[in-house]
């Protein structure tokens, strides 16, 4: 026999009734911008593995001299991509119109988790800052963040975003760009996996990266030496504390 309600409950089982929870005026204006995102940028996608062991190491020599606020890996990804945004100034802008508004700065936007959304506060002149600095700045953005502290000229005019979901422990994902930027990169957790180095079968600690950009601006060959720029940062991290 079939159900006579309306609504979403028609195609349920019996006892199956869903709540009715309406969307916060957060969730609605993202949900606006991230429809009006995807369906308006022609996204397509490149993909890198990256060796992190060198990383892990150097963080845990500088924490063991710090007493305050710890380095996170999250930390050297924002040094790198600042540095690597520098050297491919064409993902380190807007797309306006018919041009590009390429910006001399890495002003990073970074995607916090908050209660019913996300916020993306901006590390400006990240390629200026130390990766100390970095982790210092964004400790505090983030507490703030949470705790609906933020200015607004403090989340507005980001040149690139990073959206890292790798304490989640997530093997990969795609992010959507944030316009008017007109690339996004989603980086996932840092796993042992067993790769080959000079023919020999090696355990090294991976993380996946997926770079979004926006086929209007970027092609693929500028997003592939971008991801090579950065894999070149991340797996010889030395570099980053001398930039």
């Amino acid at each position: 026999m079939e159900n006579s309600n309306s609504g979403t409950a028609n195609h349920l089982d019996v006892g199956s009734i869903p709540e009715r929870v309406k969307l916060s005026p957060l969730r609605k204006a993202i949900a606006v911008r991230m429809t009006e995102a995807k369906r308006s940028i022609p996204h397509f996608r490149v993909l890198a593995d990256i060796e992190m062991d060198e990383v892990l190491t150097l963080r845990k020599e500088i924490n063991a001299q710090r007493t305050d606020i710890k380095v996170s890996v999250n930390d050297f990804i924002v040094k790198a991509c600042a540095l690597a945004l520098v050297e491919w100034p064409i993902i380190n802008s807007h797309f306006c119109d018919n041009e590009t508004l390429q910006f001399p700065h890495a002003d990073i936007s970074i995607v916090v988790s908050i209660d019913d959304g996300l916020t993306i506060p901006v590390l400006r002149m990240a390629d200026t800052k130390t990766v100390e600095d970095i982790a210092d700045e964004l400790a505090d953005m983030t507490f703030r963040a949470g705790h609906g502290k933020l200015k607004m000229s403090e989340i507005r005019g980001g040149s690139f975003t990073i959206s890292n979901m790798g304490m989640y422990g997530v093997d990969q994902f795609d992010a959507i760009i944030n316009p008017p930027q007109v690339a996004i990169l989603a980086a996932s957790g840092a796993k042992k996996k067993v790769v080959v180095v000079d023919n020999r079968a090696v355990i090294r600690t991976v993380m996946r990266v997926t770079l979004s950009v926006d086929h209007r601006a970027v092609d693929g060959a500028v997003g592939a030496g971008f991801l090579a720029s950065l894999s070149t940062y991340l797996e010889n991290p030395k570099i980053l504390l001398s930039e």
